[in-house]
């Protein structure tokens, strides 16, 4: 029999909830065993006399719906007493709401007109459909003549799939994430049916298709009985992270007599982009009559007593939550740090210093992690930590080196340095409109000025712009780094006719930017971003080949569900956390402040929140030295501040030790390169003795 004296009583209630009673919710805060929880309850099921075959399984990816599989499996091996040489029953309803939904959908493929062998496309290959229909409806004709702005595939992809996951009508979902689009909600509307048309036709569906199918399913009586009669009951993972289209199906699922339970954390709800809502888990127990049954976790088995206290003082000035108070019976630790620096350099300065002198101390790399809000805060850090050789992973967005973007502007500067550079010519020429591949061709084999070369007419103008940029460029008068300003400047209407995600890249070139400043002239910083090869850093979702050992780097969204014994949060800040594009509505900064929470509850025994004071900034004509200065997060208010031990930026070096290093040598440089040494002060002859 399973053995529930393992499980603390919380854990325990919901493993025994009657299965015959009402639907359970399970808050589970951080760290609270959540998995084991979820997985005991299958097994007590099981014992119960519940059919695994007729128990389903819903899980947000499959890496977490094989751990789950695993982990009941492994318990209702043990429960049920079968020899260790014996399998552990079969789960075949365990898998993410997608997987289910393409098996329910091929089963009952010809009550909605498709073939059992139908395809499910990729993102990309939806992306591709979506792209080829907006072209065949002359939706992309218009681009080129500058009358009117046609959002992109991706975006349109995008538009399409939040419509659908939250149930909203496209105007509601264009006012309110895409306002520049709504003078084209007509056309919008029309791609939309010609690109559902076309997915019939070719028999395919989308990854939003396969849940939308489902929830239509649900809404035929005699389909939906026929589903729910497939299950007895029906255990949700993660259920703070459903949108509209899966807690209707949940529902639905239980008016058809499915047991539901269902297992989350309303305060780890950061997935609003993907169309979830943390509404869906806080008005869970209404939906059901009678109400949900509510059992919370609170007992932590991760962090320390000093760390969760922080974390459940951030938590509890949320506008709305459920109640929790997470707790440790792990001895007692140190009190998180928030950490003032000067700005983002002495960051990134500081975290390198951290990482290495707990690394001194024998806790390996791998066991910290940095974290930050999106994946360009990184860019400083990233520098920092190649320069040192220090190795590290990212998880989360691109590599910022490796960015299209990134390295669409150092072509360009790289070409000004060296004309001979055939790569940089071919990446620069790539970004002026109307110079094709045959065009940019022909300018790789032109060997006389650049000026004597004819580009074809549609594109004289940009190449013209192009040519007078390369000529300030190369001109002996071109200062640093006011030309990578001139260049930034040349690229911005590019990127927004290139990338959806104008914006967002934006703010890379901008981390540019202040990376340059730090160098004394265009060739230092070209060369020494040359010298960081691109596997010096890496975004890949697995161990690097080259290190055994390796520092984590993860935006918050990515390390869900992580922990790490040491972590560090990057811009702590205003404008950063909560990022300055989510403060217009009262959700978006509840939101917010759930990732400082997600954040600060993957460590296990160090915690270190950061908080630059000033972040270099372009363009802003407003502000004579470049310069921002920021206020520490409005999520650790003065009230919080007893929670953590506060430490402050050093004195900065006063006016006059400045002008004595800028007016009289600092040391003999001639005798140092000669090996000549000075001899020792009083001072250091008694420091060294002995």
């Amino acid at each position: 029999m399973l053995a529930i004296t393992e499980l603390n009583p919380q854990q325990a209630a919901a493993v025994q909830h009657p299965p015959q009673g009402a639907p359970l919710l399970v808050i589970a805060g951080a760290g609270s065993g959540k998995t084991l929880t979820l997985a005991a309850r299958l097994a007590w099921l099981v014992q119960q006399g519940a059919d695994p075959h007729r128990v389903l399984m819903l899980t947000f990816s499959r890496r977490a719906a094989a751990e789950m599989a695993r982990r009941a499996g492994r318990l209702l091996h043990q429960s049920l007493g079968l020899p260790s040489n014996t399998a552990p029953p079969v789960l075949p309803w365990c898998g993410t709401f997608h997987s289910v939904g393409a098996r329910l959908l091929r089963d009952e493929a010809a009550h909605i007109g498709l073939a059992p062998g139908f395809t499910v496309l990729d993102r990309a290959d939806a992306q591709d459909l979506l792209a080829i229909t907006r072209q065949a409806l002359g939706l992309a004709a218009d681009e080129g003549s500058g009358q009117r702005r046609f959002p992109l595939a991706p975006t349109c992809l995008a538009m399409h799939s939040r419509s659908i996951n939250t149930r909203q009508p496209l105007a509601e979902v264009l006012a309110a994430q895409w306002p520049w689009c709504s003078a084209v909600e007509a056309d919008l509307q029309r791609l939309f049916a010609a690109y559902a048309h076309a997915k019939l036709q070719q028999q395919s569906l989308d990854f939003d298709d396969l849940l939308l199918a489902w929830w239509h399913l649900m809404q035929v009586p005699a389909l939906a009985e026929r589903i729910g009669a497939r299950y007895d009951h029906v255990l949700v993972d993660e259920v703070q992270d459903i949108n509209r289209l899966q807690a209707d199906i949940l529902h639905a699922l239980a008016q058809q007599g499915c047991r539901l339970t269902a297992v989350g954390d309303d305060a780890q709800s950061i997935y609003a982009f993907r169309g979830a809502d943390v509404r869906h888990i806080l008005d869970f127990p209404q939906r059901f009559d009678p109400p949900a049954s509510v059992v919370t976790l609170e007992q932590n088995y991760r962090s320390t007593p000093q760390l969760l206290a922080a974390s459940n003082a951030v938590i509890a000035l949320a506008a709305e939550r459920y109640a929790k108070q997470l707790w440790s019976e792990r001895a007692a630790g140190l009190k998180p740090r928030l950490i003032t620096v000067e700005d983002e350099a002495a960051q990134a300065r500081g975290v390198a210093d951290a990482v290495l002198a707990l690394r001194e101390t024998g806790l390996q790399l791998k066991r910290q992690a940095v974290l930050f809000r999106t994946s360009q805060h990184s860019a400083p850090l990233e520098l920092e930590l190649v320069r040192r050789g220090i190795p590290f992973v990212k998880f989360g967005g691109l590599k910022f080196m490796e960015a299209a973007h990134v390295k669409d502007t150092l072509a360009v500067l790289r070409w000004a340095d060296n004309p001979a550079s055939k790569l940089a010519a071919l990446r620069s020429a790539r970004l002026v409109p109307g110079m094709g591949p045959a065009s940019v061709r022909r300018l790789l084999e032109h060997t006389g000025p650049l000026d004597a070369f004819k580009p074809p007419p549609a594109a004289a103008r940009p190449w013209a712009e192009l040519l007078a940029l390369m000529a300030h460029l190369r001109n002996e008068g071109a200062r640093w780094p006011d030309d990578l300003a001139r260049v930034t400047a040349w690229y911005r209407p590019h990127l927004e006719r290139l990338h959806d995600d104008a914006r967002v890249r934006w703010a890379d070139l901008q981390q540019l930017s202040l990376m340059a400043a730090a160098h004394a002239s265009r060739e230092r910083f070209v060369t020494e971003l040359t010298l960081d090869p691109p596997e010096a850093s890496s975004d890949e979702s697995g161990a690097p080949h080259h290190d055994e050992d390796y520092l984590i780097l993860s935006t918050i969204h990515s390390a869900k569900g992580q922990e790490w014994n040491a972590v560090h949060v990057l811009n702590v800040v205003d404008g950063c956390m909560p990022a300055d594009l989510a403060t217009g509505r009262s959700e978006e900064i509840e939101e917010e402040r759930r990732l400082l929470y997600v954040a600060m509850t993957r460590a296990r025994d160090a915690l270190s929140l950061w908080s630059p004071q000033r972040f270099f900034v372009t363009q802003q004509r407003a502000y004579g030295d470049r310069h921002l200065y920021a206020l520490r997060s409005r999520f650790v208010p003065d009230a919080l501040l007893s929670h953590f031990d506060s430490v402050q930026p050093q004195a900065p070096i006063s006016g006059a030790a400045l002008a004595a290093c800028e007016t009289a040598p600092v040391f003999d440089l001639g005798a140092a390169l000669r090996g000549s040494w000075p001899a020792p002060s009083a001072r250091d002859q008694g420091q060294n003795r002995g």
